[in-house]
């Protein structure tokens, strides 16, 4: 997903001297571990280095990537009054940094490689602005979003404002694509991603409608979402490794493409495993058009680069189209 890079010792060197966000702030640097992956295994798309919460620091929000730790939130939202620090974004004034490395990348990249853009939802934004980082259960999320819901439906209609115009600006720097990660999204049952998310993401859809871009949405441990998920009116639904790529393809319908889903973990094991469950994965399929065959998460950082490649090979000698996203955190 946006993780390959993290694996190759040169992306490691970048990060001995810059942290993430100021990697993501320097076009140059960016751009160029935006590359790395792809010219290190000539997979078929970029994905823009960032982070999903890129746009809350680009208007503002005080914030840090920590190591280990993932986005901390300064100041968390738990009133209307912690709504101030979410104003509209300006992209070419707020996030101009990340507009000129999707131009450059787009200028790098053979016509032929897609470049893919990129948003946190607004659930997952929203759980590292009311959780003030990472959580194990979610719970003042959940605590918010039941007790007060007009509270959060404000938060989320912010947020996906924000979300909107951060992703058409990618467009027109140069994205082919864009996708959307619901990270933490999984934690919720079907009748609350109803009612409390799946509004939010579909108005981001119709107010991008109109540039004609597809747009891939993705969350982990969303088996029991799928067919939510697939009515918001997304074009392609990552799939992560917990379910079978034909059954979650099945409960979808096949007027949607889907992308996924090789567990990371296997890429750890013996080539044996990787071609045993990567031609399971391409069998699923059934040659049905419409599949991107990608990780179902991220890559895990010591993953031996020479399994990545003889992965890369081994799609390429079945004639499955591979589309790696390519950057990392």
């Amino acid at each position: 997903m946006r993780q390959a890079g993290r694996v190759l010792p040169e992306y490691r060197e970048i990060r001995k001297k810059f942290d993430l966000l100021s990697i993501t702030r320097n076009s140059d640097l960016a751009a160029e571990v935006t590359l790395q992956p792809v010219n290190k295994f000539d997979l078929d798309a970029a994905i823009i280095f960032a982070d999903i919460v890129t746009p809350l620091h680009g208007i503002g929000v005080e914030l840090d990537i920590v190591e280990g730790v993932g986005p901390v939130i300064a100041n968390p939202v738990n009133s209307y009054v912690d709504l101030n620090i979410l104003r509209e974004i300006e992209p070419n004034e707020d996030v101009p940094y990340i507009l000129d490395s999707l131009s450059r990348v787009r200028e790098s990249l053979p016509s032929n490689k897609a470049l893919i853009g990129f948003a946190g939802a607004p659930f997952t934004l929203a759980t590292y602005l009311i959780e003030g980082g990472p959580s194990r259960n979610y719970s003042k999320t959940k605590s918010l979003m039941y007790s007060d819901p007009k509270l959060w439906h404000e938060l989320m209609i912010r947020l996906s404002r924000i979300i909107a115009s951060y992703l058409r600006s990618q467009v027109t720097a140069g994205a082919d694509i864009v996708q959307i990660f619901d990270s933490w999204v999984g934690w919720l049952s079907p009748s609350d991603y109803s009612k409390y998310v799946k509004p939010y993401i579909e108005k981001i859809i119709q107010d991008i409608s109109d540039i004609d871009t597809p747009v891939i949405y993705f969350g982990t441990g969303t088996s029991t979402l799928l067919r939510l998920i697939k009515d918001t009116g997304v074009d392609v639904v990552g799939v992560d490794w917990r379910i079978p790529l034909d059954e979650a393809w099945a409960t979808l319908g096949y007027d949607v493409a889907v992308q996924g889903n090789l567990d990371p973990a296997a890429l750890l094991g013996p080539f044996s495993v990787i071609e045993s469950k990567t031609k399971s994965i391409i069998e699923c399929t059934n040659g049905r058009p419409g599949h991107i065959f990608n990780l179902g998460h991220g890559f895990i950082p010591n993953t031996p680069l020479e399994s990545i490649e003889f992965l890369v090979d081994l799609l390429r000698q079945s004639g499955a189209k591979s589309m790696q996203p390519t950057s990392q955190r």
